[in-house]
């Protein structure tokens, strides 16, 4: 049977087919200038409209009206770990690409309450844990390194990270992921090893591994596996910090993460008949948005027992999708959020929110820490970052109000609340 979800996503595929024949030939280009009168022309790829329909179990959010600021930086990769607290990465801040934060809650922490100031901290505890090493900075194309994802199994941390540059292609310039690897801390994030796997551990539409988030130090799980995103182009096979066309997701039993011939990839492409595969190139993508994928984070809701995933990918005037590097900031700062829920890994997914110009100056990676969830799972809080004064932790609760329920949850009665 045919369902209009299915009937969506085979659509999607079949306008990539389309487009990706259009990139073979001359697509269209749209001439830009910017404020300093350099020219910043770009490929008009079509309107950013999601191709998935509305959820049947989340009718409605509402986000606080207020938004908080900690630490310094961008990406924020985080996992809840079994000490109880939240350890997160960070990029470009303090004076080099990459460190590690850990974030304590204390008791008195209450979604419920006004605000959560002074119900949390957070410090960095490791300044630098990549590596300064001559054969990975030997390649000429490498301009940095990123957090791609964190995840805590028992008290071993795991961080994968991805080697970029800034864009190749004046055209659509995106940030490019070009390998990447795992590093692993069996000290609370004080101390990585980086040659736990080599360097080119990940490599192409591989490129950027986002683990799939469950509960303390992975309580929860649905099976003895570990889950991994993977955004990627297709028109080049690929993979980018923004603007992709989908995800990737793999798996490996959780006590081999290091081994790479043990991970194996989702090569269904209807996700009612969920396959695996160990060869990379028989894996197909389980979420399609079309120059529209972010390097997204996707957690597990225990309360309302579905996965959540938070997009994002920037846009112009017109919702035509424009990477944030194509111009200078704030001239290409605008971004879409779009919110998804799923009953598996795989999807099917489904949309529950939708906002076409997010954020202060185009916000970007939405995570929610399973930590900060309410134990009905009707309010989350929202992890995010941005430009200029989003250029640190962002957090901002948001509630949910199911199909069938008439309000949201009582925790949220001070979400509108105004200053006089």
């Amino acid at each position: 049977m045919i369902t209009m979800n299915n009937y969506l996503f085979y659509l999607s595929v079949l306008l990539f087919a389309a487009s990706s024949t259009l990139s073979a030939q001359k697509r269209e280009i749209k001439p830009c200038v910017c404020a300093n009168g350099k020219k910043a022309d770009y490929y008009i790829y079509p309107k950013a409209i999601p191709p998935y329909e509305p959820s049947e179990l989340i009718e409605e959010v509402l986000f606080d009206r207020y938004r908080y600021h900690s630490g310094e930086g961008d990406m924020w990769p985080l996992t809840w770990g079994k000490d109880d607290n939240i350890y997160l990465g960070a990029g470009d801040n303090k004076g080099c690409t990459v460190n590690v934060w850990k974030l304590r809650t204390f008791k008195r922490f209450n979604l419920g309450d006004l605000t959560q100031v002074g119900q949390w901290s957070m410090d960095m505890i490791c300044p630098s844990p990549t590596p300064d090493d001559s054969l990975l900075m030997a390649d000429k194309r490498l301009e940095g390194v990123k957090p791609s994802g964190l995840l805590d199994i028992d008290g071993t941390l795991y961080m994968s990270f991805e080697a970029q540059n800034y864009g190749d292609n004046p055209l659509f310039r995106r940030q490019h992921n070009l390998f990447g690897w795992i590093a692993v801390s069996k000290d609370g994030g004080l101390t990585f090893d980086n040659h736990a796997t080599p360097f080119h551990f990940f490599e192409g539409r591989l490129s950027s591994c986002h683990f799939l988030q469950f509960g303390k130090g992975y309580e929860g799980a649905r099976d003895g596996y570990v889950y991994a995103y993977f955004p990627c182009d297709e028109d080049d096979n690929q993979s980018y910090w923004e603007n992709n066309d989908g995800m990737l997701l793999g798996r490996v039993p959780k006590d081999k993460i290091l081994q790479r011939d043990a991970w194996e990839f989702f090569s269904s492409s209807n996700p009612a008949e969920p396959r695996w595969s160990h060869d990379e190139k028989d894996a197909k993508l389980v979420f399609r948005y079309y120059k529209m994928t972010g390097s997204n984070h996707v957690v597990y809701n225990p309360g309302i027992k579905r996965y959540i995933m938070g997009n994002y990918s920037f846009v112009d005037e017109e919702l035509h999708p424009r990477p944030i590097h194509q111009m200078r900031y704030p001239e290409a700062s605008r971004s879409q959020l779009t919110l998804y829920e799923a009953p598996e890994p795989w999807g099917p997914w489904r949309i529950f929110h939708r906002d076409d110009n997010w954020g202060t100056y185009g916000d970007y990676q939405p995570n929610f820490p399973v930590k900060w969830m309410s134990e009905d799972g009707h309010v989350m809080m929202m992890i995010s970052a941005g430009s200029w004064d989003d250029y640190n932790l962002v957090s901002q609760k948001v509630a949910l109000r199911l199909k069938g329920e008439t309000s949201f949850p009582s925790m949220a009665k001070e979400f509108l609340f105004k200053v006089k």
